[in-house]
């Protein structure tokens, strides 16, 4: 009876999620004849520099975020408020003498004495120039609360050790589980016993990190973080970096010059493996990356069709397989997490590993 109920609260928690964010499309669409599908996924899946969250009788629930722009003439700062969630170059912001307008979320200063925004037949910005942007964005700001989540979580973890050497129980019994299954599954098997433990704050770090905003990711009106090939692509140096400074010797020989292989094929060689080296922390970008944009693309495709038809009788379709790819969307969250992590620790076990030499 309890798995029952508890399978019937699962499946209305998620039946909501996927009408919040039907009815957040809903309300976009509303505000223009024509919808266009492309335009709306490209949306919900990229950077913004405002949270929005859904548009309801024509008033915007968005959280402002700050705006930093690094200026030829110093810091400027303020609130994305102020644009007025105008994100076609339309609303000018004046800031300490100069004017700033936010063109498809790529923020752009005018040319001095310029108080109109020309664009180009692809609606770039001609008569501006983009500042270096440090701007707190969503995928930041995402980043941000998965960071405190992650602190909140592992303190109150560690904490309990402190205090008892008993088991926990509880949720801080399945954050020692998932700990364990990081050490035990993961590092140990492909590190190695002498080495493994080294790196265990990188690759519970990584899993964690990834698995918590994979989570988010799949609420409505959440930051698509890793999702962001910018995100991925961090993610990837930190293995390359590891990588990199810890590669034995033996490591380096077998990539250089590889013992017992004729000399003459031996530069081949070389070549072939200096880009392996490069080319398997850019798979692990690219799998991440790929894997979660494809995941939210098809829930926002199934969502779509409902307006592109706009036939309500395709919502008794599209519902419930946006539902089903929501269900998956919760083991894809971990098994990213999971395969990032068990590659990263593969990749470091071989730069790390001693060859025996007879």
């Amino acid at each position: 009876m309890l798995k029952v109920d508890c399978f019937k609260h699962f499946f209305i928690a998620f039946m909501f999620l996927v009408t919040a964010t039907s009815f957040s499309f809903s309300s976009e669409s509303d505000s223009s004849k024509d919808f266009n599908p492309t335009d709306m996924i490209m949306h919900h899946i990229g950077d913004s520099h405002g949270w929005h969250f859904f548009d309801y009788n024509e008033i915007s629930v968005t959280l402002p975020l700050p705006v930093i722009l690094y200026t030829d003439a110093g810091l400027v700062a303020f609130m994305s408020s102020e644009f007025h969630h105008d994100a076609e170059a339309k609303e000018i912001v004046e800031k300490n003498g100069m004017r700033f307008v936010n063109s498809h979320e790529t923020i752009y200063k005018l040319n001095e004495g310029e108080t109109e925004v020309i664009f180009d037949e692809e609606h770039h910005v001609l008569n501006g120039i983009a500042p270096l942007d440090l701007s707190i964005t969503k995928n930041v700001a995402a980043i941000f609360i998965s960071v405190i989540l992650m602190f909140l979580i592992f303190g109150k973890l560690a904490k309990h050790y402190k205090k008892s050497n008993q088991a926990p129980s509880g949720f801080n019994n399945m954050m020692e589980t998932l700990v364990l299954f990081v050490r035990d599954e993961i590092a140990r098997p492909q590190i190695g016993e002498k080495k493994f433990m080294r790196f265990m704050p990188f690759l519970l770090t990584v899993f964690f990190f990834i698995w918590i905003t994979n989570l988010l990711g799949l609420l409505p009106g959440a930051a698509n973080v890793t999702g962001n090939i910018s995100v991925t692509i961090a993610l990837g140096l930190f293995t390359l970096a590891l990588i990199l400074i810890n590669g034995t010797s033996d490591y380096w020989r077998h990539v250089f010059w590889m013992p017992g292989i004729p000399g003459w094929v031996k530069p081949i060689l070389a070549i072939v493996e200096v880009l392996g080296v490069f080319i398997k922390p850019i798979a692990l970008m690219i799998r991440l990356f790929a894997n979660i944009t494809a995941g939210h693309i098809i829930i926002l495709s199934l969502i779509g069709l409902i307006f592109i038809l706009e036939n309500a009788g395709v919502a008794g379709i599209s519902v419930p397989f946006a539902l089903f790819i929501s269900v998956l969307e919760l083991l894809v969250a971990f098994l990213q997490a999971f395969i990032f992590t068990m590659l990263s620790a593969l990749f470091i076990g071989m730069a790390v590993e001693e060859h025996e030499h007879h």
